[in-house]
């Protein structure tokens, strides 16, 4: 871009130094050394580092003013440019013989170049000042979310280490003792073995439920840990086919997604398989993901159709489908039998 600019100048300014030497009568060699303190005086705007440039630019201009009494247009636009692109104090030393200038022989061109060119410092230095002062401020918010990050992460991993080692230990102890008692107690009714079996299944349920609460405080714990995404459904489906014939079948031509529209997929697939897997036992899956002006997951098992309507699966599905923007429905197909997901998704214009 400065270099751009200094080849603008520099065709300007030249243009204005001919058009002055044809309109006055003068040398040959006034006309020369004009021509070339045009150069002089815009080209290294955009050839040089800015204090380097500001330097040979003010030394152009001076000359220029006050040799040959003439200041070209090109040439003082390009001064203080390259003096506010210093953003320093000391450009002030290049300003300072504009003022001497000015008090030995003041009139209005080097008036003007006494006022803009300290004007021009000034300006870079504020300039300078308020970049900084982002940059500051950038840094500083980068540090205080990092601390927010970091705090979060400690709580959870304290949350998650409470419920390990207390919670999931006294649940784990009352389904121990609950089948402990059912098996040892003498003269126990079968009404009383019942609710005994009755509090270790539930139990069981809530260690079940508490392991996967885990997981979620644990993957927010994970340092660096890269999100899933749907290319590595098909490990997925392999670790499913250790408990049920599990298919993945993709339509369409697929196309590059959002990363969290993959893991909105992947998780539902994951959550999918766990119920199907839970509910129906040994029934086969198969996952579909239908590319197209939108992706569409669907989860299909041929099993009894049944869920559990107060589990936390479905609802979390739901969930993840409407953070990203998708819809997503689930229920038992009664014709054909079996339990269907269905997940539709965005899909990003290329």
């Amino acid at each position: 871009m400065g270099q751009v600019v200094g080849l603008v100048l520099g065709v300007l300014a030249v243009g204005e130094a001919i058009a002055r030497v044809l309109s006055v009568d003068v040398t040959v060699e006034f006309g020369l050394t004009l021509c070339l303190l045009a150069l002089a005086g815009t080209l290294p705007l955009g050839m040089l580092r800015p204090l380097a440039a500001s330097i040979v630019l003010a030394s152009a201009g001076f000359l220029s003013v006050a040799l040959l009494h003439v200041l070209i247009v090109g040439v003082g636009v390009a001064l203080v440019v390259g003096l506010v692109r210093v953003a320093s104090p000391w450009a002030q030393l290049l300003a300072a013989p504009f003022v001497v200038l000015a008090l030995a022989r003041p009139d209005v061109m080097t008036v003007l170049l006494a006022a803009a060119t300290p004007a021009a410092v000034w300006a870079g230095v504020a300039l300078g000042a308020r970049k900084e002062a982002l940059l500051h401020r950038a840094a500083r918010q980068a540090v205080a979310n990092t601390l927010v990050e970091h705090t979060a992460r400690g709580e959870r991993a304290r949350i998650a280490r409470e419920l390990h080692d207390v919670v999931a230990h006294h649940i784990s102890m009352i389904a121990v003792q609950a089948e402990t008692a059912r098996l040892t107690t003498p003269d126990l009714t079968t009404l009383g073995a019942q609710r005994f079996s009755e509090i270790g299944d539930r139990a069981r349920s809530g260690l079940t439920e508490m392991r996967r609460l885990l997981g979620v405080l644990k993957e927010g714990t994970a340092e660096l840990k890269p999100q899933p995404r749907l290319n590595q459904l098909v490990d997925l489906l392999d670790d499913a086919r250790q408990s049920a014939n599990a298919r993945l079948i993709v339509s369409g031509a697929p196309v590059p997604l959002d990363p969290g529209v993959e893991l909105a997929a992947y998780r539902i697939v994951q959550e999918a398989l766990t119920n199907a897997r839970r509910h129906a036992p040994g029934a086969a899956v198969d996952v579909e993901l239908r590319y197209g002006k939108e992706l569409r997951v669907r989860i299909r098992d041929n099993g009894p159709g049944t869920t559990n309507p107060a589990g936390h699966g479905l609802t979390g599905m739901r969930e993840r489908a409407a953070a990203v923007g998708g819809t997503l429905r689930a229920g038992p197909l009664d014709a054909v039998g079996g339990f269907l997901v269905e997940a539709v998704l965005p899909v990003e214009e290329p």
